[in-house]
């Protein structure tokens, strides 16, 4: 349980991982879609890998699109996209998508949907699969994104599986969460749901040219304006756009570089990436003591056990957490 890693430069498959992350840092696509694929295999390469170029991230603008099944975000990523390069900035593009039951791959192409871009060098475009994840997100697309930062891309962007209220995942990736939302899809506005409202830095109306448009952003703005807000705090706004035709993504950008404006003052960046941080070493440390319990303290054993003389689960727990401690000071006092 204690993540040490093997001192040898050579992991999976016989990578050398110092030229990978050299490759990587000189933006190569195919050094970085090996990397992205290393992280998505997990164990002592994922590990490694990220060791070596967290040093280098943090620099990069991270923004996470989020909202409903048929809201557009692809093509809101799309326009995003397209007006950082118009810019002269690069964008590396992570799309998680729903997983699929027979190869445990992403079912929706990366190119297929940004064909556009694919051939841009300064865009870099990975789909990833959501293998089951609560919350639209693999572990993996957290490190995907510390490798697209790594690689000095300007912008990366993160559109997540609509699943529903399950991606507030989403807030420990990015530094800014655009919530898309439109009308006509059964609810007024799908993002008042329990859990998104609370995660949008930016919501985004598309296809404000269907009928509804106008209830959709009067009911948002309401919303909005029952929440409590101050001077302290950031009150989302509301962007119409028309994806498919270009209009109100100039304006979303502008709030985009608001929100970046805002979390810049004072410690409030640093703030919300010291709290993502914690969230990951969290999610780690949950996973470790679980495989630890299920290998070196018997987690089925007493499990059956303790159903059989009707043991309560606390105790249960706290049985086996005494165990992952012992057997992790067993491990350390007797290494060979």
């Amino acid at each position: 349980m204690s993540g040490a890693r093997p001192a040898g430069e050579r992991s999976r498959g016989g990578v050398e991982l110092a030229a990978l992350v050299e490759r990587l840092r000189a933006r190569e696509p195919r050094a970085i879609g090996r990397a992205i694929s290393l992280v998505e295999g997990g164990g002592e390469a994922q590990a490694e890998l990220v060791g070596r170029v967290f040093p280098q991230t943090g620099r990069a603008r991270t923004v996470g699109v989020t909202g409903p099944p048929g809201a557009g975000k692809s093509t809101l990523v799309d326009r995003l996209a397209a007006g950082a390069r118009a810019r002269g900035e690069t964008v590396g593009v992570l799309c998680v998508d729903p997983t699929s039951p027979f190869s445990g791959g992403a079912l929706l192409g990366d190119r297929i949907r940004m064909q556009g871009l694919a051939t841009d060098p300064g865009v870099f475009i990975r789909s990833m699969a959501t293998r089951g994840a609560m919350g639209g997100l693999a572990r993996a697309t957290r490190d995907a994104v510390d490798l697209l930062d790594a690689a000095g891309f300007d912008w990366i962007l993160v559109e997540t599986v609509g699943v529903g209220q399950d991606e507030v995942d989403v807030v420990e990736t990015v530094d800014t969460v655009v919530v898309v939302a439109v009308p006509g899809l059964g609810d007024d506005i799908q993002a008042i749901k329990a859990g998104i409202l609370e995660i949008a830095d930016v919501f985004v109306l598309n296809k404000a040219d269907r009928e509804g448009a106008d209830r959709a952003y009067r009911d948002l703005a309401l919303v909005l304006s029952l929440a409590d807000h101050d001077a302290a705090t950031w009150l989302p706004p509301i962007v119409r756009t028309v994806a498919a035709r270009g209009e109100g993504i100039a304006e979303l950008d502008r709030a985009i570089g608001d929100h970046r404006a805002w979390l810049a003052e004072g410690d409030r960046l640093r703030l919300r990436r010291r709290a993502q941080l914690r969230l990951r070493v969290e999610t780690l440390l949950k996973d470790r003591v679980l495989a630890a319990a299920r290998e070196r303290a018997g987690l089925d054993h007493e499990v059956t056990r303790g159903f059989e003389t009707r043991d309560d689960p606390y105790a249960l727990a706290d049985r086996l957490f005494r165990g992952v401690v012992a057997a992790e000071r067993g491990r350390e006092e007797d290494p060979g």
